[in-house]
């Protein structure tokens, strides 16, 4: 059977246009389209969609609300369709906290749907057969200007000045960065995240995490200094590596092709921190997301040294990522999301004096 698409838009030209490009795969099959929420409202309960795409931006109801209703009524896989702009960057992150499985960027201009056919085409896949998670609560800024959060630092071994914490994720991985980013105390070393994400939404990712967590979480810069305390978040459509400076991590951020697909790569940023020296000296993981991109490079830290995981199948919205990296050996731990930033901070708070993120480790 076809996965069955209802397709939400206010634009005839992208409703048209997606169409278009989603009859080409003869596994999906776009059984209607609607105008706004109100029109879709009655086609969801007759048409038994598997997978909607959603605009945000939309008359007589926006589909933010849309959404929040639809995933407290009849939870269904949500593509959320969002502008390359401030304001729909934040829009497309409130709707993954929503419940959205996924988001892709709209080009600039109605006529302009360049690449997105294939791209939506392998969400609405992955979507259909996603792990649908409960709407979470909503969330509050945790501190205000010149303030932090009340979680407190752990006391700490006396750690390598190497020691750095290295994550990667996909689909999912926004909601799973914030749960694991949010409960992380501030003193630990620097963290290095690569999330597959559209350009110009890292940017407002990052803002939303430092807003909610402990941690200076920032979308990282060319020749940033990653050091404890700081999280830097690869740019959309960058990828993001690690170098040593003398007695510092800095990081680059680079443009060069796709790896799996991704531009950011996770297998970018790990490969690069192999090549640095940093494994023996770094705690690894692999969150939710659709694909391989970061297994080999887990594979190559974890047998340099590293301490490495993955995210469980159970709390995975896609357990793609996170098998491949089981399967192949890369991942030394399968952790439950809910247990990642506990697992992350013992790494370094052990007082077990052989431990290999210690000082005196080579």
């Amino acid at each position: 059977m076809p996965i069955r698409v209802l397709i939400i838009d206010d634009s005839a030209v992208v409703r048209r246009m997606a169409t278009e490009a989603l009859s080409v795969d003869p596994e999906i099959e776009v059984v209607g389209t609607a105008v706004d929420p109100y029109a879709a409202r009655d086609k969801i309960t007759e048409l038994k969609p598997d997978v909607i795409t959603l605009d945000i931006e939309m008359p007589r109801m926006d589909g933010l609300t849309f959404l929040e209703i639809l995933m407290q009524r009849r939870p269904t896989p949500v593509i959320v369709m969002s502008s390359l702009s401030q304001r729909g960057s934040e829009h497309a992150l409130e709707a993954l906290r929503l419940g959205a499985f996924d988001v892709l960027g709209k080009p600039d201009g109605s006529y302009s749907f360049g690449d997105l056919g294939p791209q939506l085409i392998q969400k609405i896949k992955a979507a259909a057969s996603a792990r649908l998670r409960a709407l979470p609560p909503p969330l509050k800024p945790s501190r205000t200007p010149g303030t932090r959060p009340a979680i407190a630092p752990p006391a700490l071994r006396a750690l390598h000045p190497r020691s750095v914490i290295l994550l990667g994720a996909s689909t999912g991985g926004t909601e799973a960065l914030r749960e694991v980013i949010t409960h992380l105390p501030p003193n630990l070393p620097g963290i290095a995240i690569v999330q597959h994400i559209p350009a110009m939404f890292s940017r407002a990712f990052a803002d939303r995490l430092r807003s909610l967590s402990s941690l200076d979480v920032r979308e990282a810069v060319d020749g940033d200094c990653l050091s404890p305390g700081v999280a830097l978040v690869a740019p959309g459509n960058f990828h993001l590596l690690l170098d040593w400076r003398a007695d510092h991590y800095r990081v680059r951020v680079v443009s060069g092709p796709q790896i799996w697909h991704q531009r950011p790569a996770v297998d970018m940023l790990f490969k690069s921190a192999k090549d640095c020296g940093a494994a023996p000296h770094a705690v690894a993981g692999i969150l939710t997301g659709m694909g391989k991109d970061g297994a080999e490079g887990l594979l190559h830290l974890r047998e340099g040294g590293a301490i490495t995981f993955a995210q469980d199948e159970a709390s995975s919205i896609v357990y793609g990522m996170p098998r491949a990296a089981w399967e192949n050996g890369g991942a030394q731990h399968q952790v439950s999301l809910g247990r990642v930033a506990d697992f992350i901070t013992r790494q370094f708070t052990s007082n077990v004096a052989s431990h290999p993120l210690a000082a005196h480790a080579p």
